[in-house]
């Protein structure tokens, strides 16, 4: 019940609910499985729990299980739109002339009007008449009028399909589509340039364009490369660059025993219990081989330029030496030690650097098409001049046989072989199951081998049982006394040969 009173106050109103109304408005169970949180029991003495903002604290810090996207659900993606940047917001605004409309779209532009039930027409009828009988003279009419179709017109209409939920950042469909848009975005860049706007410099404008693609005949059999950096400068300073160091050749050291077991020890340990014990780094020892002239480290690189129609030239080479015939000469300069690394793994080696080449095709290389090669980069070293080993020398810690310092490296540069390219584009074609086929195969021919031999034993055997067997009149005193001779199956059987003949 509920009154109201009119200013004056003289008149009151008197309003009775009759019945109370409610409606239903219960809402689908969520589309996600419960999530368990972590919370830290702490008691209620310290009112954490019985605050009233605790409930919603706790909503702020626990994130959704759904992740959505950057955009939200609504992509708005500037860069593809044309004269966006300049100004022009053309494309981003309904056109003035509507176009045309597709065939199939009509039947989604029909007025309300003929939307539902197609309404029949009522039969004239008196106006004293009652209801009932209208109705029974219309379903009448409207069966008469369609005697195939079923009285009752409104089938059961499929629960429409839900759409699929937004992939999660970082699952295999979230990257799958990132990359395709990128590759959309990039071809509409490379359809108008003019469009195409530095993110950071407003004046930097686009003065060319190249694909971007792995090197993968380039990529070696880890799958990453390693760089190296000298701490010194490994060259008597000069004010040019020395061109020796583009073809420098770094030769590891062998550890003793002594180091090589501790290595392994700590390995092991590390497996054992890798949240007590870290993973030991595996620092290298080098040697650094240079080449006497720059003269000579460029012929030396040209041996290794696809580009170079002599590369196979003879006359490339600097030196001849007595048993290897021509070759380039690298003299040592010095032992290096690493004083710092960083290994990277196959995720996360396009983090921090890569390698980039650019080729521009055309006349220097026509094999090649225009495109920056990317390779990528596992490990990082820093190297300095060797000094550990040399102090534990002097103070008499060092191992009593170290091997033999070489000071001076004899190359020859030759093309792989035919069996060493079959082995290397099976490695291509198939890098991952590539040793378990090779380790298959090996077992497989050893098999056979070993089957081979036995059955040549086997046929040995057999024809040396023949020629041992005794003859009528030509039985040697060694097989007439029921021993085996050590003569050869030709030897009997010329001898049994002999006494047919006598």
């Amino acid at each position: 019940m509920s009154s109201s009173q009119s200013r004056g106050g003289d008149r009151v109103i008197h309003q009775d609910f009759i019945a109370r109304i409610r409606f239903s408005n219960t809402l689908p169970p969520p589309p996600n499985p419960p999530k368990l949180l972590d919370i830290p029991n702490t008691g209620l003495s310290s009112g954490q729990y019985t605050t009233p903002g605790f409930a919603s604290r706790l909503a702020r810090e626990q994130p959704l299980n759904i992740e959505a996207d950057a955009e939200l659900g609504m992509p708005i993606d500037l860069v593809g739109m044309p004269g966006i940047f300049d100004g022009d917001e053309s494309s981003i605004q309904a056109p003035e002339h509507a176009p045309h409309v597709h065939p199939h779209d009509r039947a989604l532009l029909r007025p309300l009007s003929t939307l539902g039930k197609p309404k029949v027409a009522d039969a004239a009828v008196s106006f004293l008449r009652r209801t009932e009988y209208i109705s029974s003279a219309a379903a009448k009419a409207h069966s008469q009028a369609n005697p195939l179709r079923p009285i009752n017109s409104n089938p059961l209409k499929r629960p429409q399909k839900r759409k699929s939920p937004e992939p999660e950042a970082g699952s295999p469909a979230y990257i799958k589509r990132k990359i395709e848009r990128s590759f959309q975005v990039a071809e509409q860049n490379l359809k108008n340039r003019a469009q195409v706007r530095h993110p950071g410099g407003k004046s930097v404008r686009l003065v060319d364009a190249y694909p971007l693609l792995p090197d993968l005949d380039a990529f070696p059999d880890s799958g990453a490369y390693v760089t190296i950096k000298f701490v010194n400068n490994p060259v008597p300073p000069s004010g040019a660059y020395d061109t020796r160091l583009l073809s420098g050749i770094f030769k590891p050291q062998e550890r003793d025993a002594a180091a090589e077991a501790a290595f392994e020890a700590a390995v092991a340990a590390h497996e054992l219990d890798p949240e007590n014990n870290p993973r030991p780094p595996n620092f290298m020892n080098y040697d650094l081989y240079l080449a006497d002239t720059p003269a000579t480290a460029e012929k030396f690189r040209g041996k290794f330029d696809v580009a170079n129609p002599e590369r196979d030239d003879e006359a490339l080479y600097t030196a001849r030496s007595a048993d290897a015939g021509p070759c380039f000469q690298f003299n040592r300069v010095r032992a290096y030690e690493t004083a710092n690394e960083t290994e990277l793994d196959h995720s996360t080696k396009y983090d921090d650097e890569v390698i980039l080449a650019f080729s521009n095709g055309g006349s220097a290389a026509p094999q090649q098409q225009k495109a920056v090669w990317y390779y990528p980069v596992m490990d990082r070293s820093t190297i300095r001049t060797q000094r550990t080993r040399n102090i534990n020398r002097t103070m008499g810690f060092g191992a009593a046989e170290e091997g033999q310092t070489i000071d001076q490296l004899e190359v020859t540069v030759e093309s792989p072989t035919e069996e060493i390219r079959e082995y290397m584009l099976r490695y291509k074609e198939k890098p991952l199951g590539f040793l378990e086929e090779e380790a298959q195969e090996q077992e497989h021919e050893e098999e056979h081998a070993e089957r081979r031999a036995k059955e040549e034993d086997e046929d040995h055997q057999d024809a040396g049982h023949s020629a041992e067997s005794p003859a009528d009149n030509g039985a040697s005193p060694a097989t007439a006394n029921g021993r085996h001779g050590s003569e050869s199956p030709v030897e009997s059987e010329q001898d049994a040969e002999g006494d047919e003949e006598e």
